[in-house]
């Protein structure tokens, strides 16, 4: 067994992908099913791997938080903060000959106690546009890299209507650099590919277009696998959600709450902009969950009922039941959302386009107080000036994730004792091997 590892997240690996496209092995690797998180969502994965606890712990319960005191909600904001809880290799960085660790691309992991940090962060210029960057430590690695690599982590290929396998294959070089640095190869180094993800949604796990995006990520897995074994790292691989085709329409829980009289717009020159100031409730949907925040114990009645005679709706969980799924926390909602298979959950509370405010057609997903798979698509004004314009078109969405049940898949180079059977399991085994106390 080898002095350090590599974890690997790969976004939307799941087990039944790869037994539908026969790829369950992969360099001497052999994939195995694993039970995910729930909700099976990219931040909640991570923050449950890296602390070794569920939600109603470490308190991110989906890829955004709604902030009550300040009526907002927020998506993919990076500070390490917003996971709560020691992290599974804390006692390794104190102990008397500690262990280092490095995090690259994933998510929350700004001001995490890591000693080489590589994260996506450009700078919004005040009159428009972006400044392309990364956050890093050591602050000179990202500048490092770049000159190793030839070229400036692709941005606008991380999400959006050009989102492609491009960035995972500068992330899989970029960690192999990492790896192969005796003055930074850190003990404990967790990264993040992304490449899988986008085609999935855009056109579902059994289309082709899915098998050549797991072909590219197979051949993103063998470079990292390469520079391990010349490195002397243990590898271990696992999915963070498993993606499920979508044939039925989108489910649009926050008109439904408007229909209800519980959240209020504002119009603004004909487009309608949501009131959390005063909604008494609101849906904060992401992929195919949402949670439900109602400010009145009294209304809580209304909502319940409301959202179970939305179609596309499997189950309204409350603070009770999610309690069972060891979701219920205080960031959560008073209920959660889940769709019926082959559903997903759209954001917007307006029904008509020539209503939907200026950010609906722009990627946006730090403003937007919901996640927008449409972001993916070119909207009717490609071509045109910049910025162009993301679709609209809810019906083009063809995979999703969020709802439990659906194995991931992980791998590993080295045996681990006991096999885990969750994800929850192997991040306390990564654990116990970083304090020395694996099982043999």
């Amino acid at each position: 067994m080898k002095q350090k590892r590599l974890i690997v997240n790969v976004a939307g690996l799941g087990f039944d992908l790869l037994e539908q496209h026969q790829a369950t092995q992969q360099a001497g690797l052999t994939y195995q099913p694993l039970q995910g998180t729930f909700p099976a969502l990219t931040c909640v994965a991570q923050a449950e791997f890296r602390t070794g606890e569920t939600p109603n712990a470490h308190g991110l319960v989906a890829n955004g938080r709604y902030f009550r005191d300040l009526h907002r909600a927020m998506f993919w904001e990076q500070s390490a903060n917003l996971i709560a809880g020691p992290r599974i290799w804390d006692n390794a960085r104190d102990a008397a000959s500690p262990k280092t660790v490095g995090m690259l691309f994933w998510q929350q992991s700004l001001g995490e106690r890591a000693d080489v940090i590589l994260s996506p962060a450009p700078i919004h210029k005040h009159h428009g546009g972006m400044i392309m960057d990364c956050y890093s430590q050591p602050t000179n690695l990202y500048a490092t890299l770049c000159k190793k690599i030839g070229k400036p982590f692709p941005l606008h290929r991380y999400w959006g209507p050009l989102a492609a396998a491009k960035v995972g294959d500068w992330i899989a070089t970029a960690t192999a650099h990492v790896m192969q640095d005796v003055s930074l190869a850190p003990d404990l180094l967790l990264t993040y590919l992304p490449s899988l993800d986008y085609d999935l949604q855009r056109f579902g796990p059994a289309s082709p277009q899915a098998g050549a995006a797991l072909q590219q990520t197979r051949a993103q897995i063998d470079v990292l696998l390469d520079a391990a074994q010349k490195s002397d790292y243990d590898v271990v691989i696992f999915g963070d959600y498993a993606i499920a085709p979508v044939h039925g329409p989108a489910v649009f829980p926050n008109q439904a709450l408007a229909d209800a009289g519980l959240l209020a717009v504002r119009t603004i020159r004909n487009k309608q902009y949501v009131d959390l100031h005063t909604s008494r409730a609101f849906a904060m949907v992401d992929h195919e969950i949402a949670h439900v925040y109602v400010r009145e114990p009294a209304d809580q009645p209304a909502v319940r009922d409301a959202m179970h005679r939305l179609p596309g709706i499997a189950e309204v969980l409350d603070q009770s039941e999610q309690r069972a799924h060891h979701l219920a926390h205080d960031n959560g909602g008073e209920f959660l959302l889940i769709a019926e298979q082959g559903h997903w959950l759209a954001y917007p509370w307006w029904r008509e386009s020539c209503h939907a405010p200026d950010f609906a057609t722009h990627v946006d997903i730090h403003n937007k107080p919901g996640y927008d798979p449409c972001e993916l698509f070119f909207g009717r004004r490609f071509g045109l000036p910049f910025p162009p314009e993301v679709s609209q078109d809810t019906t083009r969405i063809r995979g999703s994730h969020g709802c439990p049940g659906r194995p991931v898949a992980w791998a590993s180079t080295c045996p681990l004792e006991p096999n885990p059977t969750s994800l929850l399991e192997l991040a306390r085994t990564i654990g116990q091997w970083l304090e020395g106390n694996e099982p043999a």
